[in-house]
């Protein structure tokens, strides 16, 4: 009997054992993160088991509910390279990951609101839309413990009155219902808890008013009875990260993840002697992760010999050490992914070359991608970098052709739509932002479509709207509209209208555009309610529509910060900075460096193309190759007010200057002030921005003027007061406020007043003109100058031809004289 006993006391304790593992791992089951490292067990001699019951509870998330007990939910397969659950990993406490490195599985806190889902304006549910919905993902690299809706509605009086309800669902699975009756305000916020093991890498929300079948004949009242989710609503979530394997193979992930909807930061760490080669490698990563970030937006925090806490990129020479790590030693380039030694949860990708060719061939090989599979480490050999050409920049449009729409559109849009409601067709696309027409000509944009051939659509009220911009361009009718048109279509003849061409006015051009067209179809009174949900009938914007650039030029005016700021031009001209110098002070801090790795990422963003030429310069050179570099460059410089000597050197010879903990304009001389008058140009509020300066004490902002290296090329400069300051540049960039208002050569930005902006400096011509038209463009653009010469002009003949005539008149009324001579 004692024998039975220990024997199933025996059992009970290996059965035990075995299934501890398999309820710890059961929340892992994501799809695409694959393979996973997991932290290697602690020994009991390293740890006390005692001890590890107390921090299992306080690290451990909390118990899910398995995935295949949801409803319509499959659990994704799992790979067979998955460890076998033969000994659970214990959580280690500080003493025993102090003795060797363990991988602390960290916990994580996002929120994602309906703004960040790509609904700027909401989600609004009206007329024949009283259900939508949003499409969302999430990083693949995380599992999701804990999730919150916080939904918040805009309820009209008249759907208020009604005391109906919203439906929300998660995937296909509901999530529960809002009620929408009468409220102290309009707008009502609620709080939904939803089930962790429902929310995965890719979802989708759902909204629908439960009585929308009763409101589905009242066509006039679609603006009286409307709901809409607010685009501050947001879904807070708590995750917990999990250990992808150090593989290039992943790159980007997973120090950035393209499922990820958020801004993502990210660390890049230098040697304490940061060498300029490091910072421009670091330039050309950090402007290609600008592109895979798009409209998500990414950070860059520098430091100097110290490492990551989290993931993060190191730059430097083989064998250097950062921050107590040393780099793989190798006579050439070198790309390697490590963990992470504060914890193995995260990576650490090592960038390695012994000097600036080879460091770019590492970032340019790195961008590059196609790595094979479970490749830790990887020589690299010298890379054929190309050059880009002026306006190549593949996310601006061309203006050598015309370009049809559907060129212009993303991969997930159509220039179909059907049914009666829905979302507006827009087409957003970059365009140079130094186009130049002459007054009087436009753009044109032809436009081929076709509305629904039905019996019951009401063509007199039915038109396809067009907005540019926001800005209302025109509404395009069913038929062709006139007097014979119309008799010809009552008497059963064809008048469809189905091509147009809209001109488009040059000064509705921006850096980023879009174009919006919406089929607005109306039904006859007679109609049956049933077509109202009719999603068979399509309206179409044929193929060979498109918009035609190609009789601008480029030519403008600089400096302009409004320019840089939209599209980091002119720098972006050559869109791989082949002819632009990244200009930092002798010794960077860490702001100016990722003040200037943030400034990368926006140029790559805003063109498509890496920084992939770039050249990094610290201090002003005296001489050799770099000075030749910097006169044949437009200049892109960050500083600080500390950098007091680099400052005065580099504003010399501009309209700015700067001393000790002061920033100032520069009195212009006799001559300037002379000279600008000649010019016109009238408009300079050098004395305004002067006082503007001297009554901030904490500022940061951009200056901008010509280059003392070649009088046509340009500096812009992004300087702050203080390198706290300095870094919060980034966040001000993404504010559209913010850049609406940064324009002429001087933005100065405060935390009190927002940005302020001025024109302090001469503007010179920048572009392609011929000589002949340039005359015309100088008359055009000095009229006052052009009346005074004209005057003086008109004075020096008129008196020249009186003195000539008054001789003339006295001879022929006495030509006595002319006998005695």
């Amino acid at each position: 009997m004692k024998g039975m006993t220990r024997k199933a006391l025996q059992m009970a304790l290996m059965f035990g054992v075995l299934v501890q593992p398999v309820t710890a791992e059961e929340p892992t089951t994501v799809e695409s993160l694959l393979p996973v490292d997991l932290p290697p067990p602690v020994t009991d001699a390293a740890q006390p088991a005692a001890d590890a019951v107390p921090a299992a509870a306080e690290t451990a998330p909390a118990t899910l509910p398995a995935p295949d007990t949801l409803p319509g939910f499959q659990t994704p397969p799992v790979a067979e390279t998955m460890p076998e659950p033969e000994a659970a990993p214990a959580i280690p406490t500080p003493d025993a990951a102090s003795a060797a490195p363990m991988g602390i599985t960290p916990g994580t806190t996002t929120s994602i609101s309906v703004a960040q889902m790509g609904q700027p304006n909401g989600v609004v549910l009206s007329g024949g839309q009283l259900q939508g919905g949003i499409d969302f993902t999430l990083s693949a690299d995380q599992v999701i413990t804990n999730a919150q809706l916080e939904l918040n509605l805009k309820v009209s009086p008249a759907m208020a009155a009604r005391n109906t309800t919203l439906q929300l669902m998660l995937n296909g699975q509901p999530l529960g219902t809002v009620p929408l009756g009468s409220a102290d305000s309009n707008v009502s916020s609620y709080q939904l808890e939803i089930p962790a093991a429902m929310v995965v890498s890719r979802n989708n929300i759902s909204f629908k008013i439960n009585d929308g079948d009763a409101l589905l004949c009242q066509r006039d009242l679609s603006d009286s009875y409307q709901v809409t989710i607010m685009p501050n609503t947001r879904l807070d979530l708590e995750a917990q990260q999990l250990n992808i394997a150090a593989d290039l193979s992943h790159f980007p992930r997973p120090f950035i993840d393209e499922m990820q909807m958020t801004p993502t930061t990210l660390t890049f760490a230098f040697p304490a002697k940061t060498l300029p080669e490091q910072v421009g490698a670091a330039a050309l990563i950090a402007s290609w992760l600008g592109i895979e970030a798009d409209y998500r937006g990414i950070a860059f925090d520098a430091l100097h010999d110290q490492l990551p806490e989290k993931n993060g990129i190191l730059f430097g020479k083989p064998g250097e050490s950062i921050g107590g790590l040393t780099l793989p030693a190798s006579n050439g380039a070198t790309l390697q992914v490590v963990d992470n030694p504060g914890n193995p949860i995260y990576k650490l990708l090592l960038v390695v070359g012994n000097n600036e060719q080879q460091l770019k061939s590492a970032a340019y090989r790195l961008t590059r991608g196609q790595f094979n599979g479970q490749t830790t480490s990887l020589p690299v050999e010298a890379q054929n970098i190309p050059v880009s050409k002026p306006y190549d920049a593949p996310r601006w449009i061309s203006t050598d052709r015309p370009v049809l729409l559907s060129e212009l559109m993303r991969k997930d849009q159509s220039l179909t739509v059907t049914g009666i409601w829905h979302e507006p067709l827009t087409l957003a696309f970059r365009a140079a932002p130094d186009l130049f027409m002459w007054d009087g000509d436009t753009i044109p944009l032809k436009v081929a479509y076709r509305f629904p051939s039905e019996s019951w659509i009401d063509e007199q009220r039915s038109y396809l709207s067009m907005t540019f911009n926001g800005a209302f361009l025109r509404n395009l009718p069913v038929n062709k509209q006139g007097l014979l048109e119309g008799l010809w279509h009552r008497l059963g003849g064809d008048a469809r209208q189905e091509n147009v061409e809209v001109p488009l006015e040059p000064y509705l051009i921006y850096g980023d555009n879009q174009l919006q067209l919406y089929f607005n179809i109306q039904t006859k009174e007679t109609a049956p309610c049933s077509v109202l949900l009719n999603n068979n009938i399509k309206s179409r914007i044929d193929e060979d529509s498109s918009i035609d650039l190609s009789n601008t030029r480029h030519f403008t005016l600089l400096p302009n910060l409004s320019y840089f700021v939209g599209a980091s031009f002119p720098f972006t001209r050559l869109a791989d900075f082949s002819q632009t110098v990244l200009l930092l002070p002798e010794n960077p801090s860490e702001s100016e460096i990722s003040t200037l790795l943030d400034l990368s990422a926006r140029s790559g963003n805003a063109t498509g193309t890496a920084l992939n030429n770039n050249r990094v310069m610290f201090g002003l050179p005296s001489g050799g190759a770099n000075l030749l570099r910097l006169s044949n460059s437009d200049v892109l410089a960050v500083s600080s007010l500390d950098q007091t000597a680099f400052n005065r050197a580099l504003l010399a010879q501009s309209p700015f200057v700067s001393n000790e903990h002061t920033f100032g304009v520069r009195e212009p001389k006799l001559w300037e002030k002379a000279q600008r008058l000649l010019e016109g140009d009238w408009n300079a509020s050098g004395v305004d921005a002067d006082r503007y300066f001297s009554s901030n004490e904490s500022w940061r902002g951009f200056v901008s003027f010509r280059s003392q290296w070649n009088p046509e090329r340009l500096v812009v400069m992004a300087i702050g007061s203080d390198d706290a300051q300095l870094a919060r540049l980034h966040t001000d960039l993404n504010s559209a406020r913010i850049n609406a208002g940064i324009r002429g050569d001087t933005a100065i930005i405060t935390e009190e007043n927002g940005v302020r902006s001025f024109r302090v400096g001469p503007q010179f011509p920048s572009g392609q003109m011929p000589w002949y038209m340039m005359v015309v463009w100088y008359a055009t653009q000095h009229s006052a100058m052009l009346a005074i010469f004209g005057l003086l002009f008109a004075t020096i003949i008129g008196l020249s031809l009186y003195s000539l005539l008054k001789k003339r008149a006295h001879k022929r009324l006495n030509p006595q004289d002319s006998d005695r001579e």
